[in-house]
């Protein structure tokens, strides 16, 4: 199972203010195992940055200046990301800006539903509790020290850490406290409810057969009559 741990730096905060996106990070999980494949652009806004976004990320325009615009780099954003589900905090915000882009050349927009927003999913979860990047940070005991700013490659690395706990750990059920396995079960019983949550059945493996050949059902009788009264004959 292919999903991509996106995360986005803006000009602003709403698209429909016409802010635009200036750094996209993503970051590949194969089976919630990230593969070391990432994407990292930083994108030309043709516009002035906010002063309060750039205190959050600072990004400046005057770095961005020789960068490419979104169309130039749509093709490779899209190819990356393919139609595997993406993993981002707080998913109608990126989603929002992202949209806008392709809509601003002409491109198809992605649907929500390809999308898991663990912010939601850490909210059902842990009910009350803060549920920014770095208070799941430090709920999970994952290193953030390094993240003196906002970065979207940084963020995407740090998330991907984060949904992997949200979904029970690194090992889910494989703990020999019967009590922590029944806990580690039920956390994930709720993120699979949760209707971000998409499942690809096109991708489901078919059961393989696991029965013996000739070959071995020879050796094991040859085996067998070396045995005095076998209980696989009884």
């Amino acid at each position: 199972m292919r999903e991509i741990v996106l995360d986005t730096e803006t000009t602003g905060i709403s698209p429909r203010d016409g802010h635009r996106i200036i750094e996209i990070g993503a970051l590949e999980l194969m089976h919630h195992v990230p593969t070391g494949r990432n994407l990292h652009l930083y994108i030309n806004p043709e516009r002035d940055i906010d002063e309060g976004a750039t205190a959050v990320h600072g990004i400046t325009l005057d770095f961005l200046a020789d960068k490419p615009v979104f169309a130039e780099v749509a093709e490779e954003f899209l190819a990356f990301i393919g139609s595997d589900p993406l993993v981002i905090h707080n998913a109608s915000f990126d989603m929002a800006f992202i949209n806008a882009e392709l809509t601003r050349i002409d491109r198809p927009v992605l649907a929500i539903s390809q999308s898991i927003d663990t912010l939601a999913i850490a909210r059902k979860k842990f009910p009350g509790a803060q549920a920014n990047l770095d208070a799941l940070c430090r709920r999970f005991e994952i290193d953030n020290t390094h993240r003196d700013l906002h970065g979207a490659l940084v963020d995407a690395d740090l998330l991907a850490r984060v949904y992997i706990e949200l979904l029970g750990g690194r090992q889910p059920g494989l703990l020999l406290d019967a009590d922590q396995n029944s806990k580690s079960k039920t956390s994930q019983d709720e993120v699979v409810r949760d209707p971000h949550f998409q499942i690809d059945v096109k991708n489901i493996r078919p059961i393989r057969a696991h029965a013996p050949t000739d070959d071995e059902l020879s050796a094991h009788a040859k085996f067998l009559a070396c045995l005095k009264n076998p209980v696989w004959n009884r």
